[in-house]
């Protein structure tokens, strides 16, 4: 029970489908719902999912899946923000009163409240329709609606007067609170959880697998979509500035099909720096370590998908993870990373939870120089490196979804007493 709720029903565009994961909201959503139902708390999640699988399925503890949408997703195969505008027209539509039907009225009947949590833009529309709703029924009062902010995109599509009569607005770290108030709007702070499993790390055979594989190389590793805001040309520059400092640095690339890709390796040729495009079965761990160290190229674009428990050894196998964004509202990589024994490079805005060359390093610029110096530093300092990780793990365990939900729990009593 989490602030005298048994019932949960999360809204999201994200979820655990790999149609439907595209960056860190749907790692946050899963997560997030497995947690509520550890807790207790009988929990439905809605979400975009992949149109072949069952529209309902029973996922974990108190966790039920509700694949959203199917019939358009089956005329958008390439995932969740495809057919993007029909897609929020339908979930606006129809999630409402499916909600207010199935989940509010037998939790009505049993005399328990009802806790809804939205994510993202996709959802607001959503929201203001489901009060509209549970008004006219009546009901609002045993209801308690929570909107959260995990990133800045569609703040300009948002109704923001009709948004906060309808919900209490959330959002993941003091830079998002920031942004918010930059459109007249207050929110409160909980942060993004880690699942308690990730702190027993990746198998180690199997990072001693890929430690092999990048043996005699600075390894560094850069996951994320290609977008400026990311710092990719960051990344790039400083590998270049890491070789003429003398190193042989290789950075692994897994980004996305965005257009930005290009740019980014156009920087890369011009840097002079050699490009290696290398595919391999991403559920094939062995594959992947033998393709990464079958190449000498300084930037190795891996064309694969990694499943959580791969990507969590490579993390720890690497000299550092770039996380380097210039705008990041809160960088849940980053404690993944810190939670498999990595050491993190963050950018300076939503991670707050970094503390420079204490558990992670942290760029204050976009400047390649930057962060070439801090990684020479790592490598050459192997025991203040050392000593990153072992923080960055002990900072991985104060963010366990418990005691997320702990800080959740008393944000909600709080909107009980204040929001109508």
């Amino acid at each position: 029970m989490i602030a005298g709720h048994r019932i949960a029903a999360l809204l999201s565009f994200e979820g655990p489908d790999r149609y439907a994961s595209v960056g860190g909201l749907g790692t946050r959503e899963t997560s997030f719902a497995r947690a509520l139902g550890e807790a207790g708390v009988e929990t439905t999640l809605f979400f975009i999912g992949d149109p072949a699988l069952a529209p309902v399925e029973e996922f974990a503890e108190n966790v039920t899946l509700r694949r959203w949408g199917q019939w358009l997703s089956a005329y958008h195969p390439r995932g969740v923000y495809d057919g993007e505008t029909g897609k929020v027209e339908d979930f606006t539509r129809s999630i409402p009163p499916f909600v207010a039907d199935e989940i509010v009225a037998p939790a009505l009947l049993r005399e328990e409240r009802v806790l809804v949590v939205a994510e993202e833009w996709h959802t607001v529309p959503a929201v203001i329709a489901l009060d509209a709703l549970l008004r006219v029924r009546g009901w609002r009062d045993r209801v308690t609606i929570l909107w959260n902010a995990n990133n800045t995109y569609g703040f300009e599509l948002i109704d923001w007067v009709a948004l906060q009569r309808a919900a209490a607005v959330m959002t993941v770290s003091k830079y998002m609170k920031f942004e918010l108030g930059r459109f007249g709007v207050h929110a409160l702070v909980v942060p993004n959880g880690i699942a308690e499993q990730l702190l027993d790390g990746p198998p180690h055979e199997l990072v001693v697998r890929f430690q092999k594989a990048l043996t005699g190389k600075p390894s560094l590793v850069k996951v994320g979509r290609f977008d400026p805001d990311k710092n990719w040309m960051q990344a790039i520059d400083a590998v270049a500035e890491l070789r003429e400092m003398g190193f042989g640095p290789q950075l692994i690339v897994r980004g996305g099909r965005e257009p930005y890709g290009e740019a980014v390796f156009e920087r890369a040729r011009r840097q002079g720096l050699r490009i290696d495009r290398v595919e391999a079965n991403g559920d094939d761990a062995e594959a992947v370590a033998s393709a990464l160290a079958a190449s000498d190229a300084q930037v190795v674009h891996l064309q694969a998908f990694l499943p959580d428990t791969t990507l969590a050894a490579l993390y720890a196998a690497a000299d550092a993870v770039l996380a380097n964004s210039g705008k990041e509202p809160f960088g849940l990589v980053g404690l993944e990373v810190m939670a498999a024994g990595g050491i993190p490079v963050c950018g300076a805005t939503g991670e707050e939870y970094a503390e420079p060359f204490v558990n992670a390093i942290v760029c204050d610029t976009d400047d390649g120089r930057e962060l070439a110096e801090y990684v020479r530093a790592a490598l050459v300092e192997p025991r203040s490196a050392d000593r990153m990780r072992q923080a960055g793990y002990a900072t991985a365990q104060r963010y366990l979804w418990q005691s997320v939900l702990e800080t959740l729990g008393h944000k909600i009593t709080y909107v009980m007493g204040s929001h109508r």
